[in-house]
């Protein structure tokens, strides 16, 4: 059920597909650090080396900035988002902010529905970037903003592209292209396992396709919320969600359930044992990359911290310890 529209903007022309490539504002998008923890690993073996791909590096200051461009560019190639044409997509975030962004520097107008809980920093962010916001029920989450979307592509086809961020392969295929190669190239071609959140699962469908067919042996494990209901904003519960058609559920080897209250603990250590100001689902990927490297005695273990901490200082209890 919509409560709330706010923020509207007209709708623009699309840029030619032919301008993107050199724009500089795309060509910032990827090459991120991957970096070392240390402090929170200091109960591993010194055999295993844990690191983590700082997403918050992308101009948009996650790592949706790869599939939100894969997704528009691919929707401009194909000739699905005309000009006059308004992006449309369900999002609990970030994937909003990525569309804003390059919506903003395309000329295209973009519609974004998303929970009204979600926090005010990324709510002002796309207001701020011009992005039309519709609200949901809080109660009904990411699977509410998921139908609301839905809906309004039926209703208003000549309006909308609807980018479909949970069913779209460009979605999968901006990490296969992107993150999976960088990931290998950074390690040498030493990585032995990678570790990744559950969310569109554009991440690990990606990555793990590409990784696999670099060296079968690496290990794929996947990150989740141990409930329905939990405090992982960015992350589903795949058994009781609505479930992404790019999801691939045969790929991960491992599916790990992290706490909220973990999350929320690790992101704190994160900020003060290691100086990385993260989100809260680069807390759950954390908390599950340290347990697969206690099972190992040697090994190289990466996974993706999603964005910073910035969207989440409104969250008091996330900082009440801190």
């Amino acid at each position: 059920m919509v409560t709330k529209i706010a923020t509207a903007s007209s709708p623009r022309p699309a840029t030619l597909p032919g301008e993107l490539d050199g724009m500089a504002l795309i060509q910032a998008v990827g090459n991120t650090p991957l970096l070392p923890l240390r402090r929170v690993t200091a109960e591993i073996s010194p055999e295993v080396q844990v690191y983590a791909k700082a997403e918050w590096f992308n101009p948009a200051g996650s790592v949706k900035d790869r599939p939100a461009f894969n997704i528009i560019r691919s929707a401009l190639f194909e000739g699905k988002l005309l000009p006059g044409m308004r992006l449309l997509d369900s999002t609990s975030g970030n994937m909003g902010i990525a569309y804003a962004t390059f919506g903003a520097a395309l000329d295209i107008g973009v519609t974004l529905v998303l929970p009204e809980n979600a926090s005010p920093e990324r709510i002002a962010i796309l207001r701020a970037l011009g992005a039309e916001v519709i609200f949901t029920d809080p109660l009904e989450g990411s699977d509410g903003a998921i139908r609301e979307a839905r809906r309004l592509a039926a209703a208003y086809a000549e309006r909308y592209y609807y980018a479909n961020q949970y069913d779209n392969p460009a979605n999968w295929q901006a990490h296969y292209r992107t993150t999976g190669p960088e990931i290998y190239a950074q390690t040498q071609g030493r990585v032995t396992h990678f570790v990744a959140g559950l969310g569109t699962s554009g991440t690990m469908t990606g990555v793990g396709r590409y990784l696999r067919e670099q060296n079968p042996a690496i290990r794929l494990i996947a990150v989740q919320p141990d409930s329905p209901f939990h405090g992982l904003e960015g992350l589903k519960h795949m058994p009781t969600a609505i479930r992404p058609r790019i999801y691939d559920a045969s790929l991960p080897d491992q599916v790990v359930e992290v706490r909220t209250e973990e999350a929320h603990e690790m992101v704190r250590r994160l900020a003060r044992e290691e100086g990385l100001f993260v989100g809260i689902s680069s807390g759950a990927a954390a908390v599950a990359a340290l347990r697969v490297a206690e099972t190992l005695e040697q090994g190289v273990v990466v996974t993706v911290f999603p964005d910073a901490g910035y969207k989440y200082l409104s969250d008091a209890s996330l900082w009440r310890e801190a």
